[in-house]
């Protein structure tokens, strides 16, 4: 396969998780960080699930993927923020 083909139809809703630590401003730094590259991102489209003792907070979050390239940025904006244990 070419790498520059996709699999993914632009524009299309496309989940990502992110985890990290719990902290009470988790959810809305994300949210920020994802409306820098996702205009149409709002909190409606984030889910929040702490952890069985509570510890880390885990987040689904869908994004309206217009490129490969705008996918590629938000991964890498959200794994290189100190908030984000784990992109996936």
């Amino acid at each position: 396969m070419d790498p520059n083909e996709s699999l993914i139809e632009y524009p299309s809703d496309f989940p990502i998780k992110v985890m990290g630590a719990t902290h009470e401003e988790f959810a809305a730094t994300i949210t920020s960080v994802l409306v820098e590259l996702d205009p149409t991102f709002h909190s409606g489209k984030m889910t929040v699930r702490p952890s069985a003792k509570g510890n880390y907070t885990g987040l689904t979050v869908i994004v309206r993927a217009t490129s490969r390239e705008q996918l590629d940025d938000i991964y890498r904006a959200l794994s290189g923020h100190p908030m984000v244990k784990v992109v996936l």
